[in-house]
């Protein structure tokens, strides 16, 4: 496998451990986020599971869901975008 499927495979099974909800392409037709963010945080994973794991923690702290649009995972809070990715 790729790095980028093994990457997306372990998003997928955290998210199911924790709970939290993921929207991805099998739900949405179109996703587009509005407007400029006030801030724009990016998590970069690079073979560390942990950043994984902080970012899936930001939406359970928020109450939020997690997007996936192509290869990269977001959370969107007030005027606040975090988006995680791999490197």
């Amino acid at each position: 496998m790729a790095k980028k499927e093994l990457f997306i495979k372990r998003v997928y099974e955290i998210v199911n451990e924790l709970k939290i909800p993921l929207i991805d392409e099998r739900v949405y037709d179109k996703v587009t986020f509005g407007g400029n963010p006030l801030a724009s945080v990016i998590f970069r994973f690079e073979e560390d599971e942990s950043v994984i794991r902080g970012f899936l923690g930001l939406a359970e702290y928020f109450h939020t869901v997690v997007i996936k649009r192509k290869d990269e995972f977001f959370i969107p809070h007030e005027s606040i975008l975090f988006r995680l990715l791999s490197a």
